[in-house]
């Protein structure tokens, strides 16, 4: 099943930031603020934003491999297993 996101408006978020930090930082998932009974802002913690920037990272480097490919362009394995494992080793898991 799947979840409900959290969601809170902005005036919430003003009387009681603490607790939407605290929130925020126990959960993995984002929470959405609104404001003016509209998404305005998604407040997300550290180890989620660096999980995500790693992941789309990664996805980019993918994405410009295929192109490379489909360009008929190649790169020594040397070099393409280097960058995997900088990748790898700047895993924030």
């Amino acid at each position: 099943m799947a979840r409900v996101p959290a969601i809170i408006p902005v005036s919430d978020l003003r009387q009681d930031a603490a607790a939407v930090l605290k929130r925020v930082r126990k959960s993995a998932d984002p929470v959405f603020i609104t404001q003016r009974g509209r998404a305005s802002a998604v407040l997300l913690g550290i180890d989620a934003f660096q999980r995500a920037e790693y992941e789309r990272q990664l996805l980019h480097a993918l994405a410009r491999g295929d192109k490379e490919i489909a360009a008929g362009t190649s790169h020594d394995l040397e070099d393409v297993l280097a960058d995997a494992d900088r990748l790898l080793a700047s895993d924030p898991k």
